[in-house]
């Protein structure tokens, strides 16, 4: 039971006894009290006056003297107009740690029973992963692993676009330009390789613009099946499939179901010919075919090309609607950027002219790119930062600032390796996923390593400092408990406040598919501890009482910061 609820609950109680009438808690106002008043959460009495027949200020006196006399959690009161402002007692607080400590699925909300898949990643198979899918990975895995906090089960997808235009363009270029080069031959990374070839397509249509009618060409052999076409695709698709793969396990990232764009875009084809039936599309006379949406205030949209080929919009009907025939979904979340925004808006509306109810229970979670201090990244140009190269150069970084800090010394060189993976992944993680999913970002892989300031390191630190007094405690044979006399200092109970808030913020950033909500909220937490731990040396403590309390609260603080920074794929280091 949240705070709210508890306070609700015998405001309930209290209507009842002063004033004889049943009311629901859902009917009670009850907020954290503003800064510039005493109290810790205010009741607004307003809603309550046509039962009381009595003035806000009389009201709120009544209810705050009946409940600080009949409820021991509640020491005082304070009443302001129509407002009802409550200081809760130690006990409280204490029974509040005592419940969440003794709770192992603590921040765990009950089943929603809503099935819901998150469609993330989906990269093109014609270059390597860059620090844009770095930041559409993580929102993916993040917001999966926030979903299934709140109570939904959730399915991780990702639709891999093995085919199309883009994909003919580094199979052209490697077989004009590439002279049967292969992973193994050239020692390249095999989805760098392909990569390299799109690059070298780009230049080379500059150069000669015709060759893109080849491209076309060998796009329609695919579409037809001819053997040496698919030969190439299977070929080099394998290359970039084998690199990704690595990619993936380096980022702790993983799939329930990978779609391929191969497999789905006939069902788009299939949809089409729907659409052609009920008059919902129209064919031109070049033979495309066009949803005309310009009645509903956006434009006309292509469907299929004059030659019978798909675009991406064919194949996202086609895949939506296989998966929410599959898995009887009740909501989709699209992690795509910002700059296909109008895309899902014409998504959702032309399924809805194909008469799917479930339409309107696609959402696209829209994200802002990543920037750079130099400006923005180019793929065709070559000049995007390559995950796998930054993934290295965090790992470096976090070695740099742990040896420059001496914070790893005396620990075995084989456990500082594997730390620095950890936090360089760590620090990459947190600097990412601590911003607004809607607001675009400028990325700075230095800054991000900071073991001060609001960064993943820094609450790794946190995180190794706690389990080293633990450790200690142990080891002096000193447990962990909150006995019934036990009494919270001010700043315990802030502790205490801010941990209990995480079920809460866990709902609160489900609904806003926001993991940077609970970022900010495992920094908050992180460094309000370092501000009590500095005026509060656990392990100095002769009152065995308030020792052990103090070594419940701060395990307790620990492992609430382990479940907040794993819906962020956040490892948290015992020693550092």
């Amino acid at each position: 039971m949240s705070t709210e609820q508890f306070i609700a609950s015998r405001a309930v109680q209290a209507v009842k006894a002063l004033y004889g009438a049943d009311v629901e808690q859902g009917v009670m106002q009850i907020g954290p009290t503003r800064k510039d008043f005493e109290g810790d959460y205010t009741l607004v009495v307003f809603p309550l006056l046509r039962i009381s027949r009595k003035a806000p200020a009389a009201t709120a006196q009544e209810i705050g003297e009946w409940l600080t006399a009949n409820c021991p959690e509640i020491s005082s009161f304070n009443a302001v107009q129509g407002f009802l402002n409550l200081c809760l007692s130690n006990i409280y607080w204490r029974e509040v740690l005592e419940e969440v400590t003794a709770d192992p699925g603590f921040g765990t909300l009950p089943s929603t029973g809503r099935r819901v898949m998150v469609e993330f990643s989906s990269p093109n198979t014609n270059k390597p992963l860059h620090l844009g899918h770095i930041r559409n990975n993580l929102l993916g895995a993040g917001v999966s692993e926030l979903l299934k906090a709140a109570g939904d089960d959730v399915i991780k997808a990702t639709l891999v676009n093995d085919r199309g235009v883009h994909i003919c363009k580094s199979m052209y270029a490697w077989e004009k330009l590439f002279d049967g080069a292969t992973p193994e031959s050239t020692g390249i990374k095999g989805d760098h390789l392909v990569g390299d070839c799109y690059v070298a397509y780009a230049k080379l249509e500059k150069e000669h613009p015709e060759v893109i009618d080849d491209v076309h060409q060998m796009l329609i052999k695919w579409e037809e099946g001819d053997p040496q076409v698919r030969a190439l695709w299977e070929k080099m698709n394998g290359w970039v499939f084998d690199g990704f793969e690595q990619t993936y396990k380096a980022l702790g990232i993983s799939f329930d179901r990978t779609y391929y764009e191969h497999d789905t875009y006939l069902l788009g084809k299939e949809l089409v010919q729907k659409g052609l039936d009920m008059g919902v599309f129209v064919r031109d006379p070049d033979g495309s075919v066009w949803c005309d949406l310009t009645s509903d205030g956006l434009d006309r949209k292509l469907l299929l090309r004059s030659d019978g080929t798909s675009v991406y919009m064919t194949q996202d009907l086609g895949t939506a609607e296989r998966r929410f025939s599959e898995y009887k979904l009740d909501s989709h979340v699209y992690v795509v950027g910002d700059e296909q925004n109008y895309h899902f808006q014409v998504l959702k509306l032309v399924l809805r002219k194909l008469g799917f109810e479930w339409a309107d229970q696609i959402f696209h979670l829209s994200y802002g790119m990543v920037e750079l201090p130099e400006g923005k990244m180019k793929s065709r140009e070559g000049t995007v930062v390559d995950a796998d190269d930054l993934i290295e150069k965090m790992y470096q970084e976090a070695k740099a600032t742990s040896e420059e800090s001496g914070k790893l010394e005396g620990i075995a060189d084989e456990e500082k390796e594997r730390l620095y993976r950890m936090i360089g992944l760590g620090a990459l993680k947190y600097f990412i996923l601590k911003v607004d999913p809607k607001k675009k970002m400028l990325f700075n892989p230095k800054e991000s390593i900071d073991f001060n300031g609001n960064t993943g390191p820094f609450i790794q630190y946190t995180h190794a400092r706690i389990c080293s007094i633990l450790r200690k405690a142990s080891e002096s044979g000193i447990q962990a408990g909150i006995a019934p006399d036990a009494v919270l200092s001010p700043k315990e109970i802030r502790l205490v406040k801010l941990i209990a808030t995480y079920p809460q913020k866990v709902g609160e950033a489900a609904a806003a598919y926001s993991p940077a909500l609970i970022a900010n909220f495992a920094y908050d937490l992180a460094k309000e501890f370092n501000q009590y731990y500095h005026e509060t040396p656990v392990l100095k403590e002769p009152d065995s009482v308030l020792l052990s309390m103090r070594l419940a609260l701060i395990g307790t603080l620990a492992s609430t910061l382990r479940k907040a920074m794993g819906i962020l794929g956040i490892q948290l280091p015992e020693r550092m």
